[in-house]
């Protein structure tokens, strides 16, 4: 991945990440994580607090880290587990 060289947008990712795991933990699917990512994005980008260039590299990493199905694993190892158990 990527390495992020600004503070703000390091916290940024790792708030993003803790909040999509959480979403995932309560059966949110893949989807869904990526409408609030776009959303939290979207807000970040209109607020102005990154510069163009971090702003740029946070979303390529972001799109990354959600297409990457080992960013959400289950308590099992499974992530399979997250998405269709309480789905049914």
């Amino acid at each position: 991945m990527t390495a992020l060289q600004h503070p703000e947008a390091i916290r940024h990712f790792q708030s993003l990440c803790d909040a999509c795991e959480e979403l995932a933990m309560r059966y949110h699917s893949p989807s869904e994580l990526r409408l609030y990512a776009d959303g939290y994005i979207h807000a970040l980008r209109r607020s102005q607090l990154l510069d163009h260039h971090s702003q740029r590299r946070l979303e390529e990493l972001i799109d990354r880290w959600i297409q990457d199905p080992s960013s959400f694993v289950g308590p099992d190892g499974d992530p399979r587990c997250l998405y269709e158990a309480e789905r049914r």
